[in-house]
């Protein structure tokens, strides 16, 4: 058995066991990073592995935390229904967003997308009737988890329920850019114009990809919504898109896993510092900056270049 593999089961087995052995608080807060996690990944699969940067993903989070709040308040479906309708309501969204985005590269690509996701913000912010406006949507709850199946509200279910869609996600992320598909994606990355000069169009690859990105991004944040009972503009503005990226970038760029570390590394910091500080972030961006100088390719990224040499 390789190394990796034996990893991979004793992470499942990990997750297996964690909730009979964690405190409530403690349960709720990895419940929490495997969610940022899942958000991070999915930017990964857009800047790790295309080479694009956008600063208006949580767009997307914000987006499936809207759908899966409404879908659950107002109609009491199962809470896979409304994990459903958030990603595809993310997609379908990211479909023009991502036509009209991708005509540009490299900064222009970037300020286009935080264009799109303050617009989808301002709406979000303004249509009071549908959103709830500044104040959001408050009182999402946890559902069953099919039709009179069991209930998603104790903090071991829901739980059981995140950490299903992170691990199912990170596989199919892995098999997508392992694909021929994938490795497209990464000669895009490595090269643009020699992935032209071949004859291929690069802007339908990173158009699929670019949606492929939001939908997950909108599990997450239909995730977020019942897990935390609201959902809220805040959650789609751009500092949360600068988060994630310092979360991918945290983690290493370009290895899926390492995103899902780094937003565990980030919001780990902002919860212990938080209860110190309310100047916090001023903390994280030194342990940011510290691993950009001294662990240029991430947690991951560098802790699989010691193996290697090892």
């Amino acid at each position: 058995m390789s190394g990796s593999r034996a990893l991979a089961l004793a992470a499942l087995a990990a997750l297996a066991i964690v909730p009979w052995v964690l405190a409530r608080h403690q349960l709720s807060l990895l419940t929490d990073l495997m969610i940022a996690g899942l958000f991070a990944m999915s930017l990964d699969l857009i800047m790790g592995y295309t080479g694009m940067v956008s600063f208006g993903h949580a767009a997307y989070f914000g987006l499936g935390a809207y759908a899966s709040a409404l879908i659950l308040l107002h109609f009491a479906q199962p809470v896979p229904v409304a994990l459903l309708a958030g990603a595809a309501l993310a997609g379908a969204v990211a479909v023009p967003v991502g036509w009209l985005s991708t005509r540009a590269t490299g900064i222009y690509f970037a300020m286009l997308t935080l264009a799109f996701a303050q617009f989808l913000y301002t709406v979000a912010y303004k249509w009071r009737d549908l959103t709830g406006g500044s104040d959001g949507i408050a009182g999402v709850p946890k559902t069953q988890l099919f039709w009179g199946g069991p209930s998603l509200a104790s903090p071991n279910a829901f739980y059981f329920l995140v950490a299903v869609c992170l691990v199912l996600s990170l596989v199919l992320c892995r098999a997508l850019v392992r694909s021929p598909f994938g490795r497209a994606l990464q000669a895009i990355r490595e090269n643009e114009r020699r992935f032209t000069s071949l004859g291929r169009d690069a802007r339908p690859f990173k158009l699929v990809v670019f949606v492929i990105a939001a939908t997950f991004a909108g599990l997450a944040g239909a995730l977020f919504a019942p897990f935390r009972g609201f959902a809220s503009p805040e959650v789609m503005f751009w500092v949360f898109s600068g988060q994630g990226l310092m979360m991918v970038v945290m983690g290493g760029i370009g290895t899926l896993v390492g995103p899902i570390f780094g937003a565990m590394v980030f919001i780990l910091i902002q919860e212990v510092l938080s209860s110190y500080t309310e100047h916090w972030m001023i903390f994280t961006g030194l342990v940011f900056v510290l691993i950009v100088i001294f662990l240029p390719g991430g947690l991951v990224g560098t802790a699989r270049r010691i193996v290697a040499r090892g």
